[in-house]
C-alpha cells in the first residue's frame, strides 16, 4: 500500500510536471509564430480599464509578455507609430479615464505628438458617462482630431470633485482615541482619524489642487477644440449634455455609431486598411529606442506603489505591487555597475510610505550621481511625500501638470482601543521589559515622557526631510520650509515653486537624460532590474533563491504564491482594522500622502 501511494504521488508529479512543460513549450512556439504587420494599418485601442503604470518584471504575465497594457506600452507604441509608415490612423474607443490626470495628460502628449507626424487620430465613445462623470474620458478625447459620441450618447462633463470621509466622532462612539501627530499643518492623512470636517489648510490644499487640475482640463479641452476657455466652463456648468447639445457646442464632430465611425477611420486610412490593436501593433513592431547591444543605454527604473522596507512585492492576483527599498537601490547599483548604462530615468509614481526605506532609495540616487550617472525622475499620477523624498537628488525632475508631488511632512503616532475592546468584552494586557516597552501599544496612553519622544521623532524626520529638500533642489531652507508644511501641490504649482523642473512625461525624462550624459543619436532603453525567464519566476513563486549573492537575490521582486490569496484578504481585513483603529498598531514614522480620489 505504501508503495502504491508513493507510486501515485510520483504519476501525478510527473504529469502535473509534463503538462506546465507543455504549456511553456506551446507558448514560446506560439510567440515564435507571430504575425507581422500589415502593410496598411489603423492602430485601434479600447479603453475599458485604467492603465496599470508598471508590470513587474518578476511577474508570471511578463514572463510569457505581459497582458496588462502600461503608460508606457501606450506611450511607445505611439511614438514607434509615428514613424512607421504602415501606420495610417489611430482609432480608440473611450470607455472611461484610462487613470489620473497625470496619466491621461501622458496619453495627450503621446497623442498629439502622433498626430504632428500627420496621421489621423479618432475617438469615439457610446457616451460619455451615463449616469457619472465623465471629465476624464473627454478631457483625453479633446486631444484627438475627431470626437464622435453614439446619438443616444451624452457628455456628462461636470467638473471635478473630491468627497472625504472623516471618522473622529464615529471613532468616539466607537471608543477608539487617535494619538496621531503630523509635520505640519497641510499633512491631511491623519484628518481622517482626527477631524469631523476639513480643517483650513486641508481645505485650501485641496481646494487649490482642484482648481489646478479644472483649470489644466479646461485649457487642453479648449486648444484641442478650437474654442475659448470661457466656452469650456459654460459647457461644465452646462452638463450633462446631450448628443446634440454636444454637437452645437462644438465639442463633438458628430453623432454616430461604432460601425459609422470606424467606416469612416477606414475609409480615410484607403482601400485594403486593417485594423490592428494597439497593443499587438507594439508585440510585433517592438519599442522604440531599442538599439543593439552596443548602443549606449539608459536604464529605466520603476519606483510605482508603496514605499516599503525590503524586496518589492507584487500579486500576481490582485496586481498590487509595494515599492521594495531593496529591489530600488539593487536596480540602481547593478545600472550603476553596467558600463553600457550611461543615464538612469527613475519612474516614480508613488504616494509614499518608509521614511527610513525611502531614505535607502533616496542615497541610491545619490551614489548613482556620485559615480556619474545621471539620474532624472519621471513622475507619474503621483510622487508624494516618501514618493517626493525618493526623487528630490535627481539630476532633474519631471511631472506632468496633473502630477500630484511634494507633501513634505511626516506623521506618526497609535490609536489607543482600550474602550472598544472593554465594550466587546475583550481585555488586553500588556506585559513589557523596558521603561519605554509598551510605547506604541495600543492599549494604553503615551505617558508624557512617550509623547515628547513622539514629538521629538517628528521634528528629526521633519528637520531630515526639508533640509534634504532644499539641499537637493539648490534651494534656501527658508524657501524649501514654506512650500513644505507637508503641503501637496499639482505639477504645474509644483514647478512655479521650484519642487520639479520640466513638465512632461516619459519622452521629456528621456530627453533630459541623453542631454545629461551627452548623448546624441539612438539610444537602448532597458528596464533594470533584468527581465526573468519563466522558469526564474515559477522557481521565485515557489521560494526559491534567485541568483548567487545578496545583489542578485535583492533586485528581484517577492512574487505572492498562487495559494496565499486567502492570506492576503485576510491580511486586508487586518489592515482595515489597523486603518479604523482598533487592531494592530498605526505604524511610525511616515512619510505618505493618500490622496482621495477625485471624481471626474
Amino acid at each position: 500500500m505504501k508503495r502504491f501511494f508513493i507510486g501515485s504521488l510520483a504519476v501525478v508529479g510527473g504529469l502535473s510536471i509534463f503538462f506546465f512543460g507543455g504549456l511553456i513549450v506551446l507558448l514560446i512556439l506560439g510567440a515564435s509564430s507571430k504575425p507581422g504587420v500589415p502593410e496598411q494599418v489603423v492602430l485601434e485601442l479600447e479603453l475599458d480599464e485604467r492603465l496599470v503604470e508598471y508590470v513587474p518584471e518578476d511577474s508570471l504575465a511578463s514572463a510569457f509578455g505581459s497582458e496588462q497594457l502600461t503608460v508606457r506600452d501606450v506611450v511607445d507604441a505611439l511614438e514607434k507609430a509615428g514613424g512607421d509608415e504602415r501606420v495610417k490612423g489611430l482609432v480608440v474607443k473611450v470607455n472611461g479615464p484610462p487613470g489620473s490626470t497625470a496619466v491621461v495628460q501622458e496619453l495627450r502628449d503621446a497623442v498629439k505628438a502622433f498626430r504632428a507626424t500627420g496621421k489621423k487620430a479618432v475617438a469615439y465613445a457610446d457616451t460619455f458617462g451615463e449616469t457619472g462623470n465623465a471629465m476624464g474620458g473627454y478631457y483625453l478625447a479633446s486631444a484627438f482630431d475627431e470626437v464622435y459620441v453614439q446619438p443616444s450618447g451624452e457628455l456628462s462633463i461636470t467638473g471635478l470633485a473630491i468627497e472625504t470621509p472623516f471618522a473622529r466622532d464615529a471613532l468616539a462612539k466607537l471608543g477608539v482615541k487617535p494619538r496621531m501627530s503630523k509635520r505640519h499643518e497641510y499633512k491631511a492623512a491623519v484628518n481622517t482619524y482626527l477631524e469631523q470636517t476639513y480643517t483650513e489648510p486641508h481645505r485650501e490644499e485641496t481646494e487649490r489642487f482642484l482648481t489646478s487640475l479644472f483649470g489644466q482640463m479646461v485649457k487642453g479641452v479648449a486648444e484641442g477644440r478650437g474654442l475659448s476657455e470661457e466656452q469650456v466652463k459654460a459647457a461644465v456648468d452646462a452638463a450633462p449634455l446631450q448628443g446634440s447639445e454636444a454637437l452645437e457646442a462644438k465639442l463633438v464632430d458628430g453623432l454616430l455609431y461604432r460601425d459609422e465611425v470606424y467606416a469612416k477611420v477606414k475609409e480615410a486610412a484607403g482601400e485594403g486598411a486593417h485594423l490592428l490593436y494597439l497593443e499587438k501593433y507594439l508585440e510585433r513592431a517592438g519599442r522604440p529606442n531599442q538599439g543593439g547591444l552596443t548602443t549606449p543605454t539608459v536604464a529605466l527604473i520603476y519606483g510605482a506603489g508603496e514605499i516599503a522596507r525590503g524586496q518589492s512585492r507584487a500579486n500576481p492576483m490582485s496586481g498590487d505591487v509595494t515599492v521594495g527599498s531593496d529591489t530600488v537601490a539593487a536596480a540602481f547599483r547593478k545600472a550603476v555597475e553596467d558600463s553600457r548604462v550611461k543615464a538612469i530615468v527613475f519612474r516614480v509614481d508613488s504616494p509614499g510610505g518608509s521614511y527610513v526605506a525611502s531614505d535607502t532609495v533616496r542615497r541610491e540616487v545619490q551614489r548613482a550621481r556620485e559615480k556619474g550617472k545621471p539620474v532624472i525622475v519621471t513622475m507619474g499620477t503621483y510622487a508624494a511625500s516618501g514618493g517626493y523624498f525618493v526623487a528630490m537628488d535627481a539630476d532633474k525632475i519631471v511631472a506632468q501638470p496633473g502630477t500630484l508631488t511634494g507633501s513634505i511632512g511626516v506623521y506618526n503616532g497609535k490609536m489607543v482601543t482600550a474602550e472598544f475592546w472593554e465594550k466587546l468584552g475583550v481585555n488586553w494586557e500588556a506585559l513589557g521589559v523596558g521603561k519605554n516597552a509598551t510605547m506604541y501599544s495600543s492599549d494604553a496612553e503615551f505617558t508624557p515622557e512617550q509623547h515628547a519622544k513622539n514629538e521629538a521623532s517628528l521634528d528629526r524626520v521633519y528637520a531630515d526631510f526639508t533640509s534634504r529638500a532644499a539641499a537637493g533642489r539648490k534651494m534656501p531652507l527658508e524657501k524649501m520650509q514654506e512650500v513644505a508644511k507637508g503641503r501637496v501641490w499639482t505639477g504645474e504649482d509644483a514647478k512655479e515653486r521650484g519642487l520639479v523642473d520640466e513638465l512632461g512625461g516619459f519622452p521629456m525624462a528621456l530627453k533630459l537624460a541623453k542631454e545629461a550624459a551627452k548623448l546624441e543619436g539612438p539610444v537602448r532603453v532597458e528596464v533594470f532590474p533584468r527581465k526573468k525567464g519563466a522558469a526564474e519566476v515559477l522557481s521565485s513563486m515557489l521560494g526559491e533563491k534567485q541568483g548567487e549573492n545578496s545583489e542578485d537575490e535583492a533586485a528581484g521582486v517577492r512574487m505572492t504564491a498562487p495559494w496565499q490569496p486567502v492570506l492576503e484578504q485576510t491580511r486586508a481585513l487586518y489592515r482595515l482594522g489597523t486603518q479604523l483603529g482598533v487592531v494592530g498598531e498605526e505604524r511610525r514614522q511616515v512619510l505618505s500622502a493618500p490622496v482621495p480620489d477625485t471624481t471626474w
